[in-house]
């Protein structure tokens, strides 16, 4: 039952990491209606890891794997930020009434 309950586990890290990437893919496009369409997957994937992770172990190979998986899902975090500063900072000024200026 462990080993199923473990290859579950890691199952969900991986759609995380998918999810992650399609995020990055449609931020590099300018689809930010995609990513978050794709955040809120993300979310309720968290919450069954959430679930699903109570009482459970991973041996160390699963540990190592889920490290790597997580390193990457961080990777692609951090340059989906990057890519939504410009785009946050123009939603900003938006909001705040100030006319968007060409550079």
């Amino acid at each position: 039952m462990q080993i199923a309950m473990n290859t579950q586990l890691l199952s969900y890290y991986e759609a995380i990491e998918k999810a992650s990437a399609e995020m990055l893919d449609a931020a590099r496009a300018g689809n930010w209606d995609h990513v978050i369409k794709l955040e809120g997957a993300c979310v309720l994937l968290i919450s069954q890891l959430k679930n699903a992770a109570k009482g459970s172990q991973l041996s160390s190979e699963e540990s190592q794997l889920k490290s790597r998986i997580m390193q990457r899902i961080l990777v692609n975090d951090a340059e989906i930020r990057h890519l939504a500063e410009p785009w946050l900072d123009d939603l900003d000024q938006v909001l705040a009434g100030k006319p968007k200026t060409l550079h």
